[in-house]
């Protein structure tokens, strides 16, 4: 059966200091990790280790990004990260230095038979 997202939560995160683009995706994360609550698994006797979380996240240098340090970042499920081109780098031009903005999107989706659950 094809998987249904249930959830899309969105979040930023930054590294001010050490250009660490990694870091700030994982802040991103973190950020909308911390804005849901998936309460159904429980509520429905759903295992949530068989959820697919795609994780998006947004920076600059996404060639930077280490995804494999992403995915532990989220607790259950089937985890696939991707970085793309996003986010912000702010110059402080004299400091000579730049601060890392990223931002994320976390879907999480499940095989929800049809006809076992009317949401």
């Amino acid at each position: 059966m094809p998987l249904k997202r249930i959830i899309l939560e969105m979040g930023t995160g930054n590294d001010l200091y050490g250009e660490d683009y990694t870091k700030a995706c994982k802040r991103a994360i973190q950020d909308a990790l911390h804005h849901s609550s998936l309460t159904l698994f429980r509520s429905l006797g759903l295992d949530r280790d068989a959820m697919v979380v795609d994780v998006t996240v947004g920076v600059q240098k996404p060639e930077e990004v280490d995804v494999e340090a992403l995915a532990s970042e989220v607790p259950f499920g089937t985890i696939n990260v991707k970085a793309v081109m996003g986010g912000l780098n702010v110059m402080d031009e004299e400091a000579g230095t730049t601060s890392v903005i990223a931002s994320a999107a976390v879907a999480a989706k499940v095989d929800l038979p049809d006809g076992k659950f009317v949401l």
